[in-house]
């Protein structure tokens, strides 16, 4: 039988990634996540499957000059941590910001699976 764990617990694990996330630290990023874990576009498109693509997938975006998540809401209801973000983003088109809901399973103080509902980019008005 699994020991509870309390939401404040649950909740750490995806604030260290965020945090980590905004400072484009891969290594203390990867810490909370799974070696197994899974990535997905919800509901169902896998993009990543274990922490090796989820790393690699990482690297590239953090190579972005102001990429940021900023944390609008959250919600914790058992093992799930729901996040609701603004990403300011570069696209290919130029600075601007994307809305996105995130979800993450948390399981044994790491990142099991995660889904991601992203909005359209929206483009910063002063390029």
């Amino acid at each position: 039988m699994k020991a509870e764990v309390s939401p404040s617990t649950i909740e750490a694990v995806v604030q260290r990634q965020l945090d980590a996330y905004n400072n484009k630290d891969i290594d203390a990023f990867m810490e909370n996540w799974a070696d197994d874990a899974q990535y997905f576009e919800h509901p169902a498109t896998l993009l990543a499957s274990g922490a090796a693509a989820i790393r690699e997938r990482h690297l590239i975006r953090f190579k972005e000059p102001n990429l940021f998540g900023k944390l609008v809401s959250r919600i914790v209801l058992n093992n799930k941590v729901v996040d609701t973000e603004i990403v300011s983003r570069t696209f290919p088109e130029g600075l601007g910001h994307i809305d996105a809901v995130c979800i993450y399973e948390v399981t044994d103080n790491k990142i099991t699976k995660a889904w991601f509902v992203m909005g359209k980019p929206i483009l910063n008005e002063e390029q």
